[in-house]
C-alpha cells in the first residue's frame, strides 16, 4: 500500500515521496499530451520518468488516482497564476479583461499542461462510466468564480443586466475554443485572439 492509499493524516510524505510524486504527474503531463489518455499508460508513464511501473503504483493507486493528481496540479497552477491579476484589476471590467488575458498567457507558456487536461476531461469518465469524470467537477468552481465577480459588477453599475451563469458559461466555452483552436493551428496569434476576445466580453457585459 503507497503513502496515497493511506488514511488522511496518518503520515505526512517524506520530501523525497513528495519530489517522486512531482516526477511522476509531470511524466503523466507529458505522455498524455503526446499519446493521448488512452494510449498513456502507466507503463508508458513509467518509461518516461525513468522509474518503474512499480514505484508509480508506490505512490499512486492506479491510473485515475494519477490523473486526479494531475488535474488538481494544473488548476491549482492556474489558479495561482491567474487570480493575482484579477485581483490587482481596479475594477470589474478591468478583472474580466485580465481573466481572459492572463488565461491566455498562461497557454502560451504551458501548452502541454492544457493539452494533458484536455485529454484527460474527454477521455475519463465519471465512476458510472456516463459522463466525463472531471469536466463538471472542476467547471462549477470556474463558473462561480466569474458569475461573483459579474455579479458585483452589476450591483457597482459597471455591467448591465443579464444571466450571470450564461455569460459565465459563454465566457470559459470561449476560453475553451480558444486553445483547442490554438493548438490546431500552432501559428494562430493567441494573444491577439485573448485581445479580440476580451474586447467582445467587454462589449457585451457593459
Amino acid at each position: 500500500m503507497g503513502p496515497s492509499s493511506r488514511p488522511h493524516g496518518q503520515r505526512k510524505r517524506t520530501f523525497i515521496e513528495e519530489a517522486r510524486r512531482a516526477q511522476i504527474v509531470s511524466a503523466a503531463i507529458d505522455t498524455v499530451a503526446e499519446v493521448g489518455f488512452a494510449h498513456a499508460s502507466l507503463s508508458r508513464i513509467a518509461q518516461r520518468a525513468g522509474i518503474s511501473k512499480g514505484v508509480i503504483s508506490y505512490h499512486f493507486s492506479g491510473k485515475d488516482e494519477l490523473m486526479d493528481q494531475v488535474v488538481e496540479q494544473v488548476y491549482s497552477e492556474i489558479a495561482e497564476f491567474v487570480l493575482p491579476r484579477i485581483v490587482e484589476a481596479p475594477d470589474e471590467r478591468a478583472a474580466l479583461r485580465a481573466h481572459i488575458l492572463t488565461v491566455a498567457e498562461y497557454m502560451r507558456g504551458h501548452r502541454e499542461k492544457l493539452m494533458a487536461l484536455a485529454g484527460i476531461f474527454n477521455g475519463m469518465q465519471s465512476p458510472e462510466g456516463t459522463s466525463p469524470r472531471h469536466r463538471p467537477m472542476v467547471a462549477e468552481p470556474v463558473y462561480q468564480g466569474i458569475e461573483e465577480r459579474l455579479r458585483t459588477g452589476q450591483e457597482r453599475g459597471v455591467f448591465r443586466d443579464f444571466d450571470v451563469r450564461v455569460m459565465a458559461v459563454t465566457l470559459q466555452a470561449s476560453i475553451d475554443g480558444m486553445f483547442a483552436y490554438w493548438v490546431t493551428h500552432p501559428d494562430h496569434d493567441l494573444e491577439a485572439h485573448a485581445a479580440e476576445l476580451a474586447e467582445l466580453i467587454d462589449r457585451s457585459a457593459r
